[in-house]
């Protein structure tokens, strides 16, 4: 699930909280001359190419790499001092934030703006003045969703914005919760826990995504479907991958190519494109021809296939690599950043 095409399962979460910020204080992150800074949706630099990485606004904060990692408010002013190793989004109010240990950087993903995680060091949450909430000791940490977050001391468990342990270590893996519901392995099987520790859905899958509009596919000898917040399969697996569910629609992939289906399982959008992401703002990013362009919600080009890379929508653009560069593009296509190394 870390491939570029199905990182849309991990932005459930991420977009959310970058969605939070509107169109008109809405910040991108661009890279010029090797320095990284921000521009606006109209693609004017409001904060000049200065750091030597940046993420993502979140909450009105975006990490930063200066040397070590800090954030940066809206008008490019240091918020907190660079002083982690590592630093995540801010979601509900916090940020995972990591001291010690090496490992990759985030873009060395490559994406712009990928989860971190493992790596060394301990980690803990700060809140957006910088303080620690909850001091440096766990092996790994996920950001908040829904008042708690996964993290690893040793196995995985749940604490909430307090650091007190609400569902104790038990868990081989453990991802964010998502609707009431978080995806956790145990016994080498996935299933699903809800906020109070109770298994909603028995282990018994051999791989499970996130739960999006009241259905999460999982994968059972090895095909995949798509099962209820009871457990029960309401599309019998059947496809060789999936993504989530949108607007009543979910990337699926039968046999060499993708198309989009409907909650009965049925496709909408006939399979037809070498690779497929889920719907956001209307449209999706898909590739033909090894080029990326993206369809509306009949399947009907929107964006003519003809960029290296393409993510999501968000807050009304999108970016996209063509030779090599990094720009944004709004909904008819058209650059409002034109591509940077």
């Amino acid at each position: 699930m870390k491939k570029f095409l199905c990182y849309t399962v991990f932005t459930v979460a991420t977009w959310a909280a970058m969605s939070a910020c509107t169109a008109a204080t809405m910040l991108y992150p661009v890279v010029v001359g090797g320095r990284w800074g921000f521009v606006n949706g109209t693609g004017e630099t409001v904060i000049n190419p200065q750091f030597d990485h940046a993420e993502i606004f979140a909450e009105g904060l975006a990490p930063v790499k200066i040397g070590r990692w800090g954030y940066v408010d809206a008008a490019g002013k240091v918020a907190i001092n660079p002083q982690f190793d590592r630093a995540g989004a801010f979601r509900e109010g916090l940020a995972p934030v990591r001291l010690g240990g090496g490992g990759p950087g985030p873009f060395d993903d490559p994406r712009p703006w990928s989860p971190f995680h493992g790596g060394g060091g301990r980690y803990g949450y700060i809140n957006p003045e910088g303080k620690y909430i909850i001091n440096p000791q766990f092996d790994d940490a996920e950001s908040f969703s829904e008042g708690l977050a996964a993290v690893k001391m040793g196995h995985w468990g749940f604490i909430d914005k307090i650091g007190k342990v609400i569902i104790n270590p038990q868990f081989d893996e453990a991802e964010s919760f998502s609707e009431g519901l978080a995806v956790i392995k145990l016994g080498g099987r996935f299933g699903y826990t809800d906020t109070a520790g109770k298994m909603a859905v028995n282990p018994q899958f051999e791989r499970a995504q996130p739960f999006s509009e009241g259905l999460a596919g999982v994968r059972s000898g090895g095909k995949w479907g798509f099962v209820d917040k009871t457990g029960k399969l309401t599309i019998n697996p059947q496809f060789e991958e999936v993504g989530i569910f949108i607007k009543g629609l979910a990337p699926a992939r039968q046999g060499k190519h993708w198309g989009y289906i409907n909650p009965a399982g049925n496709f909408v959008i006939n399979a037809q494109f070498d690779e497929a992401a889920a719907f956001s703002e209307g449209l999706a990013s898909v590739r033909q021809s090894g080029r990326w362009g993206f369809v509306d919600a009949s399947g009907k080009v929107s964006i003519n296939p003809q960029f290296d890379e393409a993510a999501s929508f968000t807050n009304n653009l999108a970016r996209v690599k063509s030779g090599g560069r990094f720009g944004y593009v709004n909904a008819s296509g058209k650059y409002v950043y034109n591509p940077t190394n």
